[in-house]
């Protein structure tokens, strides 16, 4: 248009401006009330049908009325790498489809996404009566101002979770509060910066709940075995609110199997519930597995799964997949079958009281189950402890610490539990159990993630033959190696001083079991085939084993797909890291809580063995209460300390003095970083001198006193 015609097109435009029948929109024009074709759109949830739903990021309900909402429809085309894929809390630049007179929805094409949602960062609150500042636990978060209104109920001092809400070019960004989280001296509160600093995902989407609320129980068989009058039960920690195995045992009625024994494990049917793909699954797959914290978890699905419909709660119906095996008299498995069954637990128990009952003293729950469940259980683990004693598994038992807290949170003490046989027999069982799983998937031919873990190194092989050279003990150099040449140093020292100090070096020569769908064997256990099947409730890879059985034994159409065996090399790999990622978090949350613990012990005396010896320093962790904490080289004497890598061993030049590995001593707490999880201590008294095996030689006045370090060799410093 040229001329006049540009002329009376603009006052017509003009007009209509004027009259509220178009409205401006930066240089552009558009119908009042409708979304321009291309526009940004906030991702604000998903449809039943688990379809992300966008609404306008900029619109006047005042002038226009409720947004409107558009169905994103994903579309991927070309050869070329896709962008990040949106997701829920993301803005995306989208282009806007008009629906049609069969189907007036519109719909969205997203073009890129601008931004993915706001980060959560986490930090101690200060009110300032005028708002507030946020200062991060993570150092590398610059410092958040909080306006009064996007404070809430949040108090001064607490650590809170907030929502950047803008990061402008020049001034602080700001910031909403998400989440109280409370005391910084409180278990939830330590939790939480673990929880951040590994970017583990704890809080469930919107529709992933809503997808596990819509789950309903299934009541009938459906092609299930029926399994309820078997009296299965569930032994677990007094604490456990999700029970996904149950077990029974019982001799063997084949007269070919004399003394056999027959053993049952059900296992919660995850994979009926969580079916491959939906949002649930994709969600579960994100997570990894369940984060066990000392006064809550971080599960992998959604409450109303784990703790209520997958279950194995008494006395209630429940579908599981379960595995027959049968054993002879010396616990070699002589044959398995696996089964999709509706169960009914007939109790659950604890393993001290499991224990307890066994031991003769039963309590009202126990009495009854004592001779028909209880004594046959235990028949069939003496069973099967001749099997395992016979394949000579790696015998590493190490104690691990429980932290036990008071109602607020705050850490009460510090125990190591006994390891009962209700331990070992619940382990025994699923160990053979997932032997069964690797074993049948491989018959069938179908692929599967095993739970692998390789020989130790060759370095690592070295290095612990040069320290058992220092204890005047050999590591034999032989081809083939197994976990019952580790065993027979381990005996040699059981009942020694040194039985301790020898077990952890142990440990550190063996590599990290991880998943992978190539099988290597898991030589710790000294097993050909072995998969995790036991616990798909908290690990995502015995989900993937439950449906690789159910493709193997046709036991439904809820197997797995060819889509997750494509994939499951990259899986393993995920799986793995994620494993890693939370037993970090779980880690370093102990260590955090026994460092505010003992804040009010700086200056109290304890007695601990050395743990780790470096060339900075000592790490000693305490008898009573297993903390972890360092001593600086700078502090161990009035001399030059050389490290000894082959003797784990720190020695004065002048005095001799020697700092080993698994030696005892006697620190001082100096200093405790809670949120670092760090203690620092000092030594009391002297280490072994070298040129005696008396501990109590101490070298002349003259020998400990300092003159630097000799010439040629650089100081070693802290």
């Amino acid at each position: 248009m040229t001329g006049d015609q540009r002329i009376g097109l603009k006052k017509l435009l003009r007009e209509l401006d004027d009259e509220g029948l178009v409205e401006r929109r930066g240089r552009r024009l558009e119908r009042p009330g409708v979304l321009p074709s291309v526009t940004v759109l906030y991702l604000s949830g998903r449809t039943d049908d688990g379809e992300l739903v966008g609404e306008p990021a900029e619109w006047n309900e005042d002038e226009h009325g409720p947004a409107p909402k558009v169905i994103v429809v994903s579309e991927r085309k070309g050869r070329g790498r896709p962008g990040p894929a949106p997701g829920v809390g993301d803005r995306v630049l989208a282009r806007i489809r008009e629906g049609t007179d069969t189907d007036p929805q519109q719909t969205a094409k997203v073009i890129k996404v601008i931004a993915k949602k706001p980060a959560r960062v986490l930090g101690v609150l200060h009110d300032t009566g005028r708002g507030a500042q946020l200062a991060p636990i993570d150092k590398k978060q610059k410092e958040l101002v909080l306006d009064p209104d996007d404070i809430g109920d949040a108090q001064d001092g607490e650590l809170v979770e907030v929502e950047v809400k803008r990061a402008g070019r020049y001034g602080p960004a700001k910031a909403k509060v998400v989440q109280r989280i409370g005391s910084m001296s409180s278990e939830r509160a330590v939790s939480m910066i673990a929880i951040h600093s590994h970017g583990i995902p704890h809080e469930f989407p919107k529709a992933v709940i809503k997808a596990a609320e819509k789950a309903t129980p299934v009541t009938a068989l459906d092609g299930r075995e029926d399994w309820r009058d078997i009296p299965l039960i569930t032994i677990d920690p007094a604490d456990a609110k999700d029970h996904d195995d149950a077990v029974h045992a019982e001799p063997d009625t084949d007269p070919n199997n004399k003394d056999g024994v027959v053993v049952r494990v059900a296992i919660a049917d995850v994979a009926h519930y969580v079916t491959a793909g939906s949002q649930i699954d994709l969600e579960a797959e994100k997570r990894g597995n369940s984060v066990y914290f000392p006064d809550f978890v971080v599960p992998m699905l959604p409450e109303r799964l784990s703790n209520d419909l997958c279950s194995l709660r008494e006395g209630e119906d429940r579908p599981a997949m379960a595995v027959r095996m049968v054993f002879d008299k010396s616990g070699r498995k002589s044959g398995h079958s696996f089964h999709r069954i509706m169960m009914r637990s007939a109790a659950k128990l604890s393993y001290q009281e499991a224990q307890a009952a066994i031991d003769g003293r039963p309590n009202e729950k126990t009495e009854p189950l004592l001779e028909p469940v209880l004594k046959p259980l235990w028949a069939a683990y003496g069973c099967l402890m001749k099997g395992r004693d016979a394949r000579e598994p790696l015998d590493l038992d190490l104690p691990e610490r429980k932290i036990l807290l008071k109602p607020d949170g705050t850490v009460d003490r510090i125990i190591t539990p006994d390891r009962l046989d209700a331990h070992k027999l619940i382990e025994e069982f699923m160990i053979q159990a997932n032997v069964c799983a690797a074993e049948t998937c491989e018959k069938a031919d179908i692929d599967l993630l095993y739970r692998i873990h390789d020989n130790p190194s060759q370095e690592k092989l070295a290095a612990l033959r040069d320290f058992l050279s220092t204890i005047d003990m050999k590591f034999p150099k032989v081809g083939n190696l197994r976990p019952s040449q580790f065993n027979g140093i381990l005996h040699k020292v059981a009942d020694t001083e040194n039985a301790h100090l020898v077990s952890e070096v142990v440990l550190r020569s063996q590599a990290q079991a991880e998943y992978a769908p190539q099988n290597i064997g898991h030589f710790g256990l000294n097993l050909r085939r072995y998969a995790h099947f036991t616990s798909p409730i908290r690990r995502y890879a015995d989900l993937i084993v439950h449906r690789a059985l159910i493709r193997a034994c046709r036991l439904g159409k809820d197997g797995l797909t060819d889509e997750e065996a494509a994939k499951l090399d990259v899986l393993g790999g995920e799986l793995s890291a994620a494993e890693r990622r939370a037993m970090a978090a779980e880690r370093e949350t102990i260590d955090r809580l026994i460092a505010l613990w003992l804040v009010d012990h700086v200056g109290a005396e304890f007695s601990g063995r050395i743990v780790g010896v470096t060339r900075a320093g000592l790490f000693v962790a305490l008898d009573d209460s297993g903390a972890d904490g360092f001593i600086p080289i700078s502090t161990l004497g009035q001399e030059y300390f050389r490290y000894e890598e082959s003797a784990r061993s720190l020695i004065g030049d002048r005095s001799k003095t020697r700092y080993r590995l698994g030696d005892r001593v006697d620190v001082r707490l100096v200093e405790a970083a809670p949120f670092a999880g760090a203690l620092r201590f000092e030594l009391l008294g002297e280490g072994r001198y070298q040129g005696s095996k008396s501990r109590t030689k101490k070298p002349a006045a003259s020998a400990r006193k300092r003159t630097g370090p000799p010439k040629g060799r650089r100081k070693v410093r802290a």
